[in-house]
Parts: structure tokens; sequence; C-alpha cells
């Protein structure tokens, strides 16, 4: 996982830039091994299919799904926005 579209978020939504940094850093942090260990760091995450988590940050202001391979320990950004901007995907097929 890269910080850049964090970063690419951000600075387009400059107060998202705090929970944005928080969230990115505790997700360095932790070690998962099942969405269950994600549930614990994070209690509002939610599975949603294909590998797919949704995370609600900020309040549940933004929105970041992600494709995470718990046996490769591996994370990829797929969406990272506003609540408004996630209601117009399908964060299944992202």
């Amino acid at each position: 996982m890269t910080k850049r579209k964090l970063i690419e978020f951000y600075e387009l939504e400059p107060k998202a830039k705090e929970v944005m940094l928080l969230w990115f850093n505790t997700t360095l942090l932790s070690d998962w091994n099942d969405f269950h260990s994600v549930k614990e760091t994070f209690n509002s995450v939610d599975s949603v299919g294909n590998s797919r988590y949704v995370f609600n940050v900020g309040g549940n202001k933004y929105r970041i799904v992600a494709v995470i391979h718990f046996d490769k320990r591996t994370m990829y950004l797929k969406f990272i926005g506003t609540h408004k901007q996630y209601d117009k995907i399908d964060c299944k097929t992202i």
C-alpha cells in the first residue's frame, strides 16, 4: 500500500488530511490475519465480498475501499472519496 492515493485525495479535500493520515498510520502498524482482526482495529469496517473492505473514515465523512490479501499481507486502495462519491460506485467491482 502506498500513500500516494491518500495524498492525492486530501490535497483536494484538505479537511480529510488528519483523519486519512491517522487511518494510514494505524493500518501500517497493523498485522491482520483475517476480517475479524481488521474489525478489532476499525470497528466500522465492512466486508463487501470479492476481498473488498469498506472503511468509514472521519465519522463516516469519507470512505476507503480496499482489497486485502491477508495471506500476502497486502492491501490495495481501490477508492478513496467522500461518502457522496462512494454512493455513486459499485464497491464490489471497483
